[in-house]
């Protein structure tokens, strides 16, 4: 008996939960010699289309293996895969951690639908704290679900309402993670920065940092997934300014550089807050790296706002940039807003790209001469620094190893090292 198969699409959040799928699989002893799971993306009509494909392909190259569709996409729209001939059964997000949902039965003219009403969700179990993607960096899951709705989003119909994972959990599970090796923990969610307030004390995602710090003291390296600026408060800007074990590497999510579409969006925050809060985070420590989704293209959006998030790039100083083209998803409010030419979306997206590449570009070159401190993965010559540059050295280390590196070179997207003595 095997472990399934395991197809994961989208965000970080999708890849941790597709390794705690397979472990409480294996736990609760269900046979994975036949089956394959398809882990969905529901945030564009893109990553619905690719999960589509995946299970097509999937069916082609295994006729024989039974697929169960699972995630995001699964739970906003189970008939429509349900209604795909590769399809054996269609599992929620609230239900994908009960392995009996995994268990396939007589088999009928329709596959089984097993997906509950997720916004019932209250609490975030604890076998979802944690899940790793490799030997070297692990992935803790610390909240799930958001309670805002952006205009374009259909996140929290997929993923419920937001809920956190208690910090003596998130904190237990870190430990035993550095008792297996890791030397880097992300901490990961759906909008991590919203941590706490449904717990009691309320505490907040800079308290949850700040115990994990304290009471994990042999933890080299966390991490933070994509942050909401405007929930930055003192305490966790204090950390990420101060704290060398919480690594330099803010990814925000932005989604535009124009106010109006910033309010279209429903948005929190302003391109000046936006651009303020990076100019205080640099200026308390120079070497942070900054990342930030954008959408390009839109509704509404003319040259002119265009303008204004192509212009963010450069004044927020993004380095590490996931640029998304909008499409429309029904059941959102911007799938009803006047819509923007695709073919006027496709440049945009190439333009903002474009962009983030020169930046990134010159930040590379920057760090030529600097020493980095990089964490070995894959063949053990290559990995990450902390401000999340891809480096590649001379000499094997050990994987898991944080090892001190001469930036000596840049070749394509990644830093070229020397190991130091």
């Amino acid at each position: 008996m095997s472990a399934p198969e395991m197809i994961s699409m989208g965000c970080r959040l999708n890849i941790a939960e597709s390794e705690t799928l397979r472990q409480n699989l294996a736990a609760n002893n269900i046979d994975g010699d036949n089956l394959i799971i398809v882990n969905s993306c529901a945030v564009t009509n893109e990553a619905v289309r690719q999960t589509r494909q995946a299970i097509r392909r999937a069916k082609k190259d295994n006729p024989d293996k039974n697929i169960i569709v699972t995630g995001c996409a699964a739970q906003v729209d189970p008939a429509m895969f349900a209604d795909m001939p590769e399809t054996s059964a269609v599992v929620g997000n609230v239900d994908k951690y009960d392995a009996a949902n995994f268990k396939l039965g007589l088999q009928s003219n329709r596959p089984d639908i097993r997906v509950s009403d997720i916004m019932q969700l209250t609490e975030t179990a604890p076998h979802m704290v944690s899940a790793f993607a490799d030997r070297s960096r692990a992935f803790v899951e610390i909240q799930n679900g958001c309670d805002h709705r952006c205009t374009f989003c259909i996140i929290p119909y997929g993923r419920g309402n937001s809920r956190s994972v208690p910090a003596g959990e998130v904190v237990s599970q870190i430990q035993a993670l550095v008792d297996q090796g890791f030397q880097e923990v992300v901490l990961t969610g759906v909008d991590v920065t919203s941590y706490g307030p449904d717990l009691p004390g309320e505490p907040t995602l800079g308290m949850l940092v700040e115990r994990i710090l304290k009471h994990v003291p042999g933890l080299p390296r966390l991490r933070l997934s994509s942050l909401d600026g405007i929930e930055i408060d003192d305490r966790l800007f204090d950390l990420l300014t101060g704290e060398a074990r919480l690594m330099p590497h803010v990814h925000l999510s932005l989604q535009s550089g124009d106010n109006m579409i910033l309010k279209r969006m429903k948005r929190r925050h302003s391109r000046e807050q936006a651009i303020a809060l990076v100019e205080r985070l640099k200026a308390r420590r120079p070497e942070i790296a900054i990342g930030a989704d954008i959408i390009a293209g839109f509704p509404t959006e003319d040259d002119a706002m265009f303008a204004n998030s192509l212009s963010i790039i450069d004044q927020c100083d993004i380095v590490h940039g996931h640029i998304f083209p909008y499409s429309p998803k029904q059941g959102t409010p911007a799938a009803k807003m006047p819509q923007v030419d695709g073919q006027v979306i496709k440049q945009r997206a190439k333009t903002l790209r474009a962009a983030v590449s020169r930046r990134a570009r010159s930040w590379r070159q920057s760090l030529v001469g600097s020493k980095q401190n990089i964490l070995a993965e894959l063949s053990g010559n290559s990995g990450y620094s902390e401000n999340f540059a891809r480096v590649r050295f001379d000499a094997p280390a050990g994987k898991s190893e944080i090892v001190p590196v001469e930036i000596i070179d840049v070749q394509d997207k990644q830093l070229i090292g020397r190991m130091l003595a």
